[in-house]
């Protein structure tokens, strides 16, 4: 194997391993995005997609040379004329396996950089989507509390006002019912207000939990297709 198809193997090799670290189920998805967040990093990301799509073009460029060479040594006629000397006909063979697993090296290598790419994107999409979605369970929580507390103490203002009114048959308008009214109707008002706010926060966590889940089931689609890949044998 020449030197730089030996490059090229290796740098298949790595992509597996990252990949494969991918798929550990105990790194969560947080824990990778913070690991993305260090600074040397933010260091490389002003090369990162000139680095992508050098490697790309570089990755073709030697995935189509691959190819011609086994179209070359795949041709009927050059097969035909080796048959007549055995040590030739040995070395077109040799040839041809060699570009055949050349063509499989760039080419795995090519979609596997593609994957990873995709795959990191998947990460922090769906890092990002738990984060907003803890966030959005935790406000509709305390939305929710709060909510409770203020038809508490609505009951309690109410039950107050109709005592007060009720005592001794009269229903005299004084100074501390209105006062009760005013609080009851602030209450009231800032109840609606809750309710709204929790009715908002349990649609953006229903919409969040969507998007989530769609995001899984795109990472969990590209992990089996990986995996796929590994089990497929490479010529």
């Amino acid at each position: 194997m020449t030197l730089q198809w030996t490059a090229v193997a290796s740098f298949l090799y790595v992509e597996i391993g990252v990949l494969v670290i991918f798929c550990l189920p105990f790194v969560s998805p947080q824990r990778w995005q913070r690991i993305f967040k260090w600074s040397i990093w933010n260091r490389l990301s002003q090369f990162w997609n000139k680095g992508f799509l050098t490697m790309i073009v570089i990755l073709i460029v030697l995935f189509l040379d691959a190819l011609r060479e086994v179209r070359k040594y795949s041709n009927a006629d050059q097969t035909k004329d080796a048959k007549l000397h055995p040590n030739m006909f040995d070395h077109m063979h040799m040839k041809l396996f060699r570009a055949q697993r050349n063509l499989y090296i760039s080419g795995f290598s090519l979609f596997l950089w593609l994957v990873m790419r995709r795959v990191i994107t998947l990460i922090n999409q769906l890092a990002g989507a738990l984060g907003t979605s803890a966030a959005l369970q935790t406000q509709a929580e305390s939305a929710n509390k709060a909510a409770k507390k203020y038809m508490e103490d609505n009951e309690m203002l109410k039950q107050a006002l109709v005592d007060s009114k009720g005592e001794g048959g009269k229903k005299q308008d004084t100074e501390e019912n209105k006062l009760l009214k005013k609080e009851v109707q602030r209450l009231t008002e800032e109840l609606k207000s809750s309710a709204d706010a929790l009715k908002k926060s349990k649609s953006d966590l229903d919409a969040m939990k969507k998007q989530t889940e769609g995001l899984t089931k795109e990472y969990d689609r590209l992990l089996q297709e990986h995996q796929e890949l590994q089990v497929r044998p490479t010529g």
